[in-house]
């Protein structure tokens, strides 16, 4: 199964957005889906439903950042690396989608901490579950296109 598909699953299967990403890229990362799930926990709803950031952009930040990230707090090299990257994927995300902020990709619901009940009209109404997939394809294409060989040598 592909990543996009996987996230699909997880998302279907009531994870969050950022959980659904996170946990589809754990062939990758070396994660199991447990850790990565519970590591990616408070990201959905845009911030444990603050409406901030798409869970589903966190997800695949995450990811980006275990394959790709630095670890040496000097490596100013490395962090503006990675901040492009973050900046060029967070782009992309925006330009497929109109905007990486989950407020304004569900049009400005109820900013609260009771999850919303996962019902067939949940999942018709609402545009995670694409969101789960365009950041789970975004990730691959850039994987594809940033072989982890030449990264991390």
């Amino acid at each position: 199964m592909d990543h996009k598909m996987k996230a699909s699953e997880l998302f279907t299967q009531g994870y969050n957005c950022a959980q659904a990403v996170a946990a589809a890229f754990s062939d990758v990362t070396g994660l199991d889906e447990q850790f990565s799930a519970r590591m990616a926990s408070s990201f959905g709803g845009g911030m444990g439903r603050m409406r901030e950031v798409c869970g589903a952009v966190s997800g695949m930040l995450m990811v980006l950042g275990l394959l790709y990230g630095y670890d040496d707090p000097g490596d100013n090299a490395g962090k503006r690396e990675l901040y492009g990257e973050v900046q060029q994927l967070a782009g992309q995300f925006r330009e497929e989608a109109g905007s990486i902020i989950c407020r304004e990709l569900l049009k400005n619901p109820a900013s609260d901490p009771n999850p919303t009940p996962r019902t067939a009209e949940f999942y018709q109404k609402r545009p995670c579950e694409r969101m789960v997939m365009l950041a789970a394809c975004l990730m691959d294409e850039f994987i594809a296109a940033h072989p982890l060989e030449e990264r991390h040598g």
